[in-house]
């Protein structure tokens, strides 16, 4: 496995004294900071739920990612405080979707959707796997690796009413990953190879061959989900990679928004752990000319091909660090000009202060995620 992780702030001459205080001073602020301003609510003597600050809600993608964020900072206590919490409200016993978790449910614990989101279900197992080799197995709730061979396990093998789609959170023909168990069609954002390619190493041994092509056609399909001038992708897509233009829950998902910010992070987290793909270099490259090429319109939304949408961003922070986070992958490349223009998104992450306000939630998660990316903390464990 992996012995040595790039450390982009300290090749830029930021001290490891800076960067550990940076890292540590922006988890205990996301995580025991005053209310207003953390994202993690400890609950009752053993559990607690991150909120999303935007819809005053737990959701499995915020759950999940605390997690991740817990095992990469060490901190077990509260990474069992949140699966606990996970386990007991949103785990799904019965029903269609049994095996799932509850994608949204209030912070009371109360389902506000009886539906799952399967990028919530590959980080929960992932970091899953990750607490069981960083702390070893317990029991029952804890018994971390069992959990995430289950959680794998009724990702790909779960039968629904559906008999064209049926309710798997992967197309069992094209190994890409759905949106949502019961479509044809994906989020580029969910595509996370890096991911993938360990499930090949520690799900069931039956699936491994399986998870071994969902990383490559991961790694393929992104190759037609970003524009080959911008880097940019759609927030939703076809399985082809193009736009999907269609009004799907009251708005168009065909532009560059909130899900898309993520998808250079992976890009790049992959490049950094496996480096199985030049061109993650080549794009995220273009990505970040595209902004530079923008100036002070960097705010602004964007159509895939880079036209402008007079709509301002609703996560400018989230922005800054995914185009900072891309530097990884650029950095693992060879083209020099690009370095010294990746850099420069680097510097501004590193001048960005955490998001404040209601809509802190995504930014602040996605700033921490690009932390540890861009310190060499963000880890396989």
């Amino acid at each position: 496995m992996k012995a040595e992780y790039r450390n982009i702030f300290r090749e830029l001459g930021i001290s490891q004294e800076e960067i550990d205080r940076r890292v540590n001073e922006s988890f205990e602020t996301i995580f025991n900071g005053p209310e207003g301003i953390r994202l993690y609510h400890p609950v009752g003597e053993d559990t607690g739920y991150m909120e999303d600050t935007g819809n005053i809600d737990a959701r499995t993608e915020g759950m999940s990612y605390g997690m991740m964020m817990a095992v990469q900072m060490d901190r077990k206590d509260i990474f069992d405080r949140i699966w606990r919490w996970s386990l007991r409200n949103m785990y799904m016993t019965e029903g269609h979707n049994q095996g799932y978790f509850a994608w949204s449910c209030s912070p009371d614990g109360k389902h506000n959707a009886e539906g799952p989101a399967p990028d919530g279900e590959e980080y929960y197992a992932m970091a899953l796997f990750f607490a069981s080799h960083r702390w070893s197995d317990g029991e029952g709730e804890l018994n971390y690796s069992g959990w995430a061979k289950t959680i794998l396990r009724d990702c790909i093998h779960k039968n629904g009413a559906n008999e064209k789609l049926g309710s798997t959170m992967w197309d069992l023909d094209n190994y890409l990953i759905k949106f949502v168990p019961g479509v044809d069609f994906t989020d580029p954002s969910y595509h996370l190879p890096h991911f993938n390619e360990l499930f090949s190493l520690w799900s069931d041994e039956e699936d491994r061959e399986f998870w071994a092509k969902a990383a490559s056609s991961s790694r393929e399909f992104l190759h037609s989900a970003c524009h080959i001038k911008t880097g940019l992708c759609t927030d939703y897509s076809k399985y082809s990679g193009e736009p999907l233009d269609e009004l799907r829950w009251n708005r168009m998902h065909s532009r560059y928004y909130s899900d898309s910010y993520r998808t250079v992070m992976n890009i790049s987290l992959d490049s950094e752990w496996f480096g199985k793909d030049p061109w993650q270099a080549e794009n995220n490259a273009r990505l970040q000319s595209f902004y530079s090429s923008v100036g002070e319109l960097w705010d602004r939304v964007y159509e895939k091909d880079g036209s402008m949408v007079d709509e301002l961003v609703m996560h400018p922070v989230a922005v800054i660090a995914s185009n900072a986070a891309a530097s990884l992958a650029v950095f693992n490349g060879d083209d020099e000009n690009a370095k010294k223009l990746a850099a420069e998104f680097v510097y501004k992450l590193w001048n960005t202060p955490l998001r404040e306000g209601k809509r802190r939630y995504y930014d602040n998660c996605l700033y921490f995620f690009a932390l540890l990316m861009l310190s060499g903390k963000y880890r396989i464990w």
